[in-house]
């Protein structure tokens, strides 16, 4: 059997025809690449959760509508064949809008995952049609029929025994004749329901099916030749990092590096899958090889950013020397499904961010009921518009003075909830929104550019 690549592209590697036909020349220098993953168009995703959040003004709905086509048929008018993808384009631009106006009266996660999937069926139909057109023997295939998912929509969960048998049986044997095009970021639950893995999901999807197709090789590109050291954006003179261990590129996409969805690496590292992050616009500047083993092992290797945080601090007195508190809170937060992200506790107080996984991509919020169940044991506070900045490196809670430098350096900044010495990759705190730039750059400064 031959040896499967599967490649990864995102949004900003297929917004128009020119970023496609970029992404297609990457597929072309890797005769290895059978499988292609793609993401919506550039913008699209956005468009579509407005949709989906329900839109009352019949003006904007409209707007959004015609937006929608303008970015598809400016790739549709640029094909030699435009006839073969356009209807199937309409009729999904024709959902759209009929699952619009049903959102305006009444949203929901179901219908939420219905609309924001359609970026992507939109998306690869385009491009399937872009690499026949190049001379490629390439197909479209529909990933709702093997990534299966539960029913939690909006953050589904990959069902890994059924995904692994449904991929040897339908898509490993068209990758052997074919380059397979298909989704990222959708799936579908044992009711033929679509689903979605979660905001920022094409990622973490596409290692699901590089694992279920026993692939060689995972490559993700985007618009950044490979991690760097900090968002390029906030501190200039970020640097790229050549290689980075699964450990730490987890811990950096965990904790904010959008250039990665948190899990996606957790399929390629159960089977040893390396993972190669590059740009497809300028694809001779190479990228990041992520591994199990690298060579090079800093105290410090980067800095992320992670915004929209939610904090929620439970005080009581009745917790000092008390048995049993915690485990009260936790067995509140499981009976409605709140997932806990970072946690600090004192004598008489217990401090934690809520996990921010669902599609809408808004700040997470602990609801009401639960808000109520917790106040019985205690007093809540919900604290908004908090950002998460977190150090990565190696072995730092067990490096004299590691903490000093870092501390030192941000002594005028108000940091909150910090946590350090659970990892021997990470030390994270939280700030307020307004000032987390400056102290990423700030930092950046004092450890990666002197």
């Amino acid at each position: 059997m031959n040896p499967i690549n599967v490649a990864k592209f995102g949004g900003t590697s297929v917004a128009n025809f020119e970023a496609m036909t970029k992404s297609a020349s990457v597929i072309e220098q890797n005769p290895n690449t059978h499988l292609v993953v793609i993401s919506a168009c550039s913008g699209v995703t956005n468009l579509l959760v407005e949709l989906a959040n329900g839109v009352q003004d019949n003006h904007r709905k409209k707007a959004i509508l015609e937006g929608l086509k303008t970015i598809h048929f400016s790739v549709l008018d640029q094909l030699a064949d435009p006839l073969i993808p356009e209807q199937a384009i309409l009729d999904i631009l024709d959902d759209i809008e009929k699952t619009a106006e049903t959102a305006a009266s009444q949203s929901n996660d179901k219908l939420t995952d219905h609309l924001v999937s359609c970026g992507e069926l939109m998306s690869t139909h385009l491009f399937t049609q872009l690499l026949i057109e190049r001379g490629n023997p390439a197909v479209r295939f529909d990933i709702r029929t093997v990534l299966r998912t539960d029913s939690r929509f909006g953050k589904g969960e990959p069902q890994l025994n059924d995904i692994s048998r449904l991929a040897q049986k339908k898509l490993t044997p068209l990758c052997q004749q074919q380059i397979v095009v298909t989704q990222g970021f959708i799936g579908s639950d044992s009711e033929g329901n679509t689903t979605t893995l979660g905001r920022g999901g094409s990622d973490y999807s596409a290692a699901l099916i590089a694992e279920s197709v026993d692939a060689c090789g995972l490559e993700i590109w985007t618009d950044v030749p490979g991690i760097y050291t900090t968002d390029p954006r906030i501190a200039p003179k970020a640097s790229p990092i050549p290689e980075i261990s699964f450990s730490e590129a987890s811990e950096m996409a965990n904790y904010g590096a959008k250039i990665l969805h948190p899990s996606t690496l957790l399929p390629a590292l159960r089977h040893q899958i390396p993972v190669f992050v590059g740009s497809s616009k300028e694809p001779e500047k190479g990228g990041t090889w992520i591994k199990e083993k690298v060579d090079s092992t800093p105290l410090f290797r980067a800095l992320t950013l992670r915004c929209n945080q939610t904090m929620v601090t439970l005080h009581s007195p009745s917790m000092f020397h008390a048995y049993g508190f915690l485990a009260e809170v936790f067995k509140i937060l499981a009976k409605y499904q709140i997932s806990v992200d970072l946690i600090t506790t004192s004598e008489v107080s217990v401090a934690l961010t809520l996990d921010q996984t669902n599609t809408n991509g808004k700040a997470p919020e602990l609801p009401l009921e639960a808000q109520q169940e917790l106040e019985e044991l205690c007093t809540v506070e919900v604290e908004h518009n908090l950002c998460l900045i977190a150090l990565i490196g190696n072995k730092m809670s067990h490096s004299k003075g590691s903490a000093k430098q870092v501390f030192g350096t941000l002594e005028e900044f108000n940091l909150r909830m910090i946590c350090y010495g659970a990892s021997q990759h990470n030390l994270c705190f939280l700030l307020h929104e307004s000032e987390s730039k400056q102290a990423v750059k700030i930092l950046h400064k004092e450890l990666f550019e002197q």
